[in-house]
C-alpha cells in the first residue's frame, strides 16, 4: 500500500495546521482546508483538526500592531482569536452542511492520565457522531512553563491518543529540506523511512521560514506519531489537494510496522 493510500483509507486521519497558514494574509486558505477535511470525511474516514491561529488570528481585533511579549495579552488575544478563527471553521463548515467541535487542551490535560481519558472519549463520541473536531491549546489558561512548546506536538499526542492512521502536517513551507530551504543546494527529502535519523541533514529552527514551530518540531511530531504506527506527510495547504490524487510533493515518514 502507498502512503497515498494509508491515507485514503484510513479510518481516522488528524490534520494540523500552524498558524502562518490560516491567518492573516492566509486566512483566505480556510475554506479550501476545509474542502479537503469534508473530502475526507466523505470518503468514511474520521477527521479531527488541530489548527493554531487563535493569537495570530486576534491581534489585529485588538487593534495591536505586533504579536504581544507578555502572557497576559497573548492569552487576551487569544480568547479573541479562537472566538473567530472557529467561527471562521463554521462558516466553511456550513457551506457543506457539517459542524465543528472546538476542544482546547493543555499540556496537563494529556500528561493527566484522568484527563486524557475524559478528553479521548469526548473525541470519539465527537467523531462517531459525525462532528469534526477543532482542537488547539487553551491558551488562556496555559503558562509558559506546562505549555505543549507548539501545535506540531499536540497533534501528534492527539494522533498518539486518538490511535490515528495517519497525521498531516500543513506548513507554509512544501516540505523537508536536506537544509533550510532559503539555502542554495537545498534538497527536498520525499521520504523518510522509519527510524531514520536524518544525518547530515540540516534541520531549520523557527526563523527559518517554518512559522512559529520550526521543522525541528515537526520532525520531532513526526517520529512521536510514527512510532504509533500513524504514516505522517508533511506539505502546504495549496498543495495537499494534488499529494492526495498522486502529486510528487511534501515529505512523507513512514510508519512503524506494527504499533508499539
Amino acid at each position: 500500500m502507498t502512503s497515498v493510500q494509508k491515507i485514503l483509507e484510513a479510518r481516522r486521519v488528524i490534520v494540523k495546521v500552524g498558524s502562518s497558514s490560516v491567518s492573516g494574509e492566509k486566512a483566505h486558505q480556510i475554506p479550501q482546508l476545509v474542502d479537503l477535511l469534508v473530502q475526507l470525511k466523505t470518503r468514511g474516514i474520521e477527521v479531527a483538526l488541530v489548527s493554531s491561529g487563535a493569537i495570530s488570528t486576534g491581534v489585529p481585533f485588538m487593534q495591536l500592531e505586533e504579536r504581544p511579549d507578555d502572557l497576559a495579552t497573548q492569552q487576551a488575544a487569544a480568547a479573541v482569536g479562537q472566538n473567530v478563527l472557529v467561527n471562521r471553521y463554521q462558516r466553511a463548515l456550513s457551506e457543506h452542511n457539517e459542524i465543528a467541535g472546538q476542544v482546547l487542551l493543555t499540556a496537563q490535560d494529556i500528561e493527566n492520565p484522568t484527563s486524557r481519558d475524559n478528553a479521548r472519549r469526548a473525541l470519539e463520541r465527537l467523531l462517531e457522531l459525525g462532528v469534526i473536531p477543532i482542537i488547539n491549546e487553551n491558551d488562556t489558561v496555559a503558562t509558559h512553563e506546562i505549555r505543549f512548546g507548539d501545535n506540531d506536538r499536540l497533534a501528534a499526542l492527539v494522533s498518539r491518543m486518538l490511535e490515528a492512521d495517519a497525521l498531516i502536517l500543513l506548513s507554509d513551507i512544501d516540505a523537508l529540506y536536506t537544509a533550510p530551504p532559503t539555502e542554495i543546494g537545498a534538497e527536498r527529502i520525499a521520504s523518510v523511512p522509519y527510524g531514520d535519523t536524518l544525518e547530515g541533514v540540516k534541520i531549520g529552527d523557527a526563523q527559518s521560514g517554518w512559522g512559529t514551530g520550526g521543522a525541528v518540531t515537526k520532525v520531532s511530531a513526526a517520529r512521536l506519531a510514527t512510532e504509533k504506527g500513524a504514516t505522517v506527510l508533511l506539505t502546504e495547504v495549496s498543495l495537499l489537494a494534488g499529494v492526495l490524487e498522486g502529486a510528487d510533493a511534501g515529505t512523507w515518514f513512514e510508519a512503524a510496522d506494527a504499533i508499539v
